[in-house]
């Protein structure tokens, strides 16, 4: 695709990630930060993604950043909402972007579990606004699920499903704009079942997590739940389900022991208690483990 100009809102974790993937692949890219200590960092983690891809950590100076919202959108084809994940303030930056983006320009948010009707609400120019979720780190995991809200055009959904294969990304189509999407209600049904087992004392969290990792979490790279079904047959999945369905937890809300550990402020890395209990050492040496994962699965011929 031809280079575009990308305006995104948000100059957190995520805005300067998918910032990096965007000036990478040669677009024009404006950042807007409302707080100046963030803008004041994002060229610097924007050149430190490069880095670790082994590129050309320069074009991070090639980002605009601005505290100016109108500057930031004037010019813009696709605009990307990368704000806190609360409802009244993406609500209210939409209501900015449809009244100073152009009005060709295609407006996204990167909410990861709101659905994109709501943040919509009443808004004039429904059919161009969408969801793009982006999963974290922007610049290492393939996934942006595109999610179509009933006022969405097809013809905004296409544009951007190219935008995002152009870039290097897996963009996959929600045809239905339900709270989670797809991969977090597939994350959290998982999330759910393990604090449950953990709560109940089936095993510890430690146990739980070896289970996953070494068993079927080992081939979701490659094999995915409904082949597996297929793989197996879906006579015998359904004689598992008919025995497993009816064991699995039911909570309507969070479970209790989550609560519990939060009310007690054990939040996991933040405090260094969680599930388990975590050194120093221990949080950094599992981050660069995530990380140094990841980087050994990019594929070869991604975007420079």
């Amino acid at each position: 695709m031809e280079p575009r100009s990308i305006a995104i809102i948000g100059g957190g974790l995520m805005g300067a990630g998918i910032a990096q993937v965007f000036i990478a692949a040669g677009h024009q890219v404006s950042v807007f930060e409302p707080s100046a200590t963030a803008r004041a960092s994002v060229r610097e983690r924007v050149a430190a993604d490069l880095r670790q891809l082994k590129r050309d950590a320069s074009l991070a100076q090639c980002v605009v950043i601005t505290d100016d919202l109108a500057q930031a959108v004037a010019q813009a084809h696709f605009v990307t909402e990368a704000g806190p994940e609360r409802l009244e303030a993406k609500q209210a930056i939409f209501a900015e972007l449809v009244a100073r983006a152009p009005p060709t320009a295609i407006l996204a948010s990167n909410t990861s579990v709101i659905p994109i009707h709501r943040i919509v609400g009443t808004l004039p120019t429904g059919h161009r606004i969408l969801g793009t979720h982006w999963w974290n780190p922007p610049a290492l995991i393939p996934l942006v699920e595109v999610v179509q809200a009933a006022q969405t055009s097809s013809a905004s959904v296409r544009w951007v499903m190219e935008l995002l294969t152009s870039v290097g990304k897996c963009p996959a189509h929600v045809a239905k704009d339900v709270p989670g999407f797809v991969a977090n209600r597939l994350q959290h049904a998982l999330w759910r079942e393990a604090i449950a087992m953990v709560s109940e004392g089936i095993c510890d969290a430690s146990t739980l997590d070896a289970c996953v990792k070494n068993s079927f979490g080992r081939r979701l790279a490659v094999l995915g739940p409904l082949e597996n079904a297929d793989l197996v047959g879906l006579d015998l999945t359904l004689d598992i389900h008919r025995t497993i369905i009816p064991e699995l937890n039911r909570d309507a809300g969070p479970n209790a022991y989550l609560e519990a550990q939060v009310a007690a402020g054990k939040l996991g890395f933040k405090s260094g208690v969680g599930f388990r209990t975590w050194t120093q050492p221990q949080m950094d040496e599992l981050r660069q483990q995530l990380m140094s994962h990841l980087l050994q699965t990019q594929p070869r011929d991604t975007p420079k």
